[in-house]
């Protein structure tokens, strides 16, 4: 896997991107760049605002599988506060924007997007990973 170690800022935001779209074909359909994008964003500012580390690690790997599938993977790890954003109860979006609670819509956004997403608090670090197949045009 590839590795960044990038300061946890919104001002580190576009150096995420790049490095995420470094590992990923040239011919990734649209809707699914846009998707992880997101996620990507999504997790990286909620690591920068909240988790009050001062960096993060980003590793970042493509395969094929032997079905010939290809799997984006990307693992953010920090050494912040402990929080599991998955333990989180997911949005009620039956109700409207002013009557829902603050917060919690992008890591929603995060899991119907990914293929996986998952977390863990190892070695004094929050790491979520994400896995997304990439459907190539």
């Amino acid at each position: 896997m590839k590795q960044i170690t990038i300061k946890a800022a919104d001002e580190s935001m576009q150096a995420v991107n790049d490095f995420i779209h470094s590992q990923i074909p040239s011919d990734c359909d649209e809707m699914i760049l846009n998707q992880i994008d997101l996620a990507v964003e999504e997790i990286f500012v909620n690591i920068a605002h909240y988790s009050g580390a001062e960096e993060a690690e980003i590793c970042c790997d493509f395969a094929v599988n032997e079905a010939g599938t290809g799997i984006l993977k990307v693992v953010f790890c920090d050494g912040g506060k402990p929080f599991n954003p998955l333990a989180r109860p997911d949005p009620d979006l039956t109700l409207s924007a002013d009557e829902r609670e603050i917060g919690g819509l992008g890591i929603f956004l995060t899991k119907k997007f990914m293929d996986s997403v998952e977390y863990e608090f190892i070695d004094g670090k929050n790491k979520l990973t994400i896995k997304k197949c990439i459907i190539r045009q």
